[in-house]
Formats: structure tokens, C-alpha cells, sequence
């Protein structure tokens, strides 16, 4: 089944040359089912790269999915063409008129700072409130995991001496966690980030369950007990070159940063990349929307 998507989207195209089924919302209107609700926060910068990057993603289950697309209202992207903005996102405050089977809130490159200090601090906080009554399963990355586990249930991140970047096998913790069905042992994780959320924070929290984590990075993977929210600090979602990206864009900018460990071949940086992760963030995905989020959403909307 398809995800449904706006006909000029930019992210179509790829999609569709990837043999990805989407749907435009002319065409789903025909069809009498209840399709899922799904509200994309998007944080990031390089926005259309993250939109392709998680609705690839999206798209590859059984069943039709209506994105929201959102942008802060209290933030001015200075990467995004605003044309594009006004086009395809909604604004946070048009969220809250809104009931959602689930939401994905994404990282941001401003985990050096002080949650507090982020410009749309206390606008992200109303929406993750909001969620946690009018959204079935709320699935936050990287530093919108450290967010939701500093907002929500008071565990700070822990600033590290470097960035950490690169390529990391995560130990699974829970073998029969429905999330983690069909993953390896040892499953791979692309990281960039400065900051980490620490293994024992999760285990003396009563209210949350760990899941999977790294010696070198932390904690990978947690949920609240009641399965409403999921914790990720990786980006699954990245492409295969998404970190050769990022680490030619701080070259060029003078930050000598370190190359991204476990990811060049031959750690040369000359070298092509390839995937090590691309059926591990399908799987997680597709495990997200069906167990987490469609067999356990009510069937109105209304009843969330």
C-alpha cells in the first residue's frame, strides 16, 4: 500500500524513480479505508533531504499513510526555501487542532546547547504535551529522543569532549520486544552527534524500558512502559552518504573534524560509502507503524 503524499511534492520523484508506491491525494479519496495520520516534526535543517529520508521509509509497508509535514512557528529556516514551507508544511499551531495515530519528531543540530536556550523550546514542549494525549505513539530521533527524555521524564544528556560520528553496532537488550522482531544481535546505527544519553539514566527510571545500546554511543533505543512514546538517538533514516556529507561540510568550514569511524571503505575518505544499515531501518520502521501505531490506534481518530 502506498503512502500518500502531495502530487508536487519534491520527494515524489525520487520516490517514485526508487519503485517506492506512492499515492497523491486525488487518488486516495477514492479509496474507502481509514488511513493512518502520521505528523512529521521536522527539525532539521535540510529539510527535503530528511522528508525523502523518512518517507522512504514510511512508504515500504502494507498500509496508506496521510503525512503532515510541520514546521515551528516561532523559527525561521534559513536552509529551506520558504516557498517550499508554505507549500507543504503546517505550522505547530495547527497541529493541536489535529488528532494523530503517530508523530515523529527529528533531531536538530543544536544539542551543544541547552535545551532552554533552543529558540522553539517551549513551542516543541507544547507539542510534545499534546502528544501525549492526542497522539497514539510519538517516535523521537537523535536530539528529539534527548529532548523527550529531558521534557518528559527529567534525563538530561551528557555533553561529550568531541562529536561522535559514524557507524555503531548497538547490543538489542530485548529480543522479544515487538519493535526489535527480525533485528540481529548486533545491528548497525550511523551517529552524528556531540552529546549521548546514558545506559543507567534509562535503567533507574521506572517508567521506561531500555531496549538497545552501545558501548561507544549510549543508549540507542528505549520506550516509555506504556508504548506511547520511542526513543531513538540514531539516525536510521540517514542515506548512505549523509555522513560523508556532513563531515565534508565541517571540513570546509575550517572544524577539522574527526572522519566518521566504521563508515569509508578502507577508512579512506576518497572511497565510495555504502549502506550498512538499510534493511535494519526498514525493519524498524515498518515494525513501528504496524505494532506500535496501527494494530493499536483506536479506529476513530477521535478516541486517542
Amino acid at each position: 500500500m502506498p503512502i500518500r503524499i502531495d502530487a508536487d511534492l519534491p520527494a515524489r520523484s525520487s520516490l517514485e524513480n526508487e519503485n517506492i508506491f506512492v499515492m497523491t491525494s486525488d487518488r486516495a479519496v477514492a479509496q474507502d479505508i481509514r488511513p493512518l495520520e502520521i505528523a512529521i516534526i521536522n527539525l532539521m535543517p535540510t529539510k527535503e533531504a530528511t522528508e525523502l529520508q523518512l518517507l522512504r521509509l514510511l512508504a515500504n509497508t502494507p498500509l496508506q499513510i496521510n503525512v503532515s509535514l510541520v514546521q515551528m512557528e516561532g523559527h525561521v529556516s534559513t536552509h529551506t526555501n520558504q516557498d517550499h514551507l508554505e507549500r507543504f508544511y503546517i505550522t505547530s499551531d495547527e497541529v493541536f487542532d489535529k488528532k494523530f495515530d503517530g508523530m515523529i519528531i527529528t533531531g536538530a543540530p543544536v544539542e551543544q546547547l541547552p535545551f532552554e536556550q533552543v529558540d522553539y523550546w517551549t513551542e516543541l514542549c507544547r507539542i510534545m504535551d499534546y502528544a501525549r494525549k492526542n497522539v497514539f505513539c510519538t517516535l523521537y530521533i537523535c536530539w528529539g529522543a534527548m529532548a523527550g527524555l529531558y521534557h518528559l521524564h527529567g534525563i538530561d544528556k551528557v555533553l561529550l569532549g568531541e562529536k561522535i560520528s559514524g557507524v555503531y553496532y548497538s547490543k538489542l537488550i530485548a529480543p522479544t520486544e515487538p519493535l526489535l522482531r527480525g533485528f540481529d544481535d548486533y545491528f548497525p546505527v550511523p551517529t552524528s552527534r556531540y552529546t549521548k544519553i546514558r545506559t543507567q539514566d534509562i535503567l533507574a527510571n521506572e517508567n521506561l524500558t531500555l531496549l538497545a545500546t552501545s558501548a561507544v554511543t549510549g543508549m540507542t533505543i528505549a520506550k516509555s512502559r506504556d508504548n506511547r512514546s520511542i526513543f531513538m538517538t540514531g539516525h536510521l533514516e540517514y542515506d548512505a552518504d549523509t555522513l560523508a556529507k556532513e563531515y565534508r561540510r565541517d571540513m570546509d568550514k575550517g572544524l577539522e573534524p574527526a572522519m566518521p569511524e566504521n563508515y569509508f571503505t578502507d577508512d579512506n575518505p576518497i572511497n565510495p560509502v555504502y549502506s550498512k544499515w538499510r534493511s535494519t531501518a526498514h525493519l524498524f520502521y515498518s515494525n513501528w507503524l504496524n505494532y506500535y501505531v496501527y494494530q493499536a490506534t483506536p479506529y476513530r481518530l477521535g478516541d486517542i
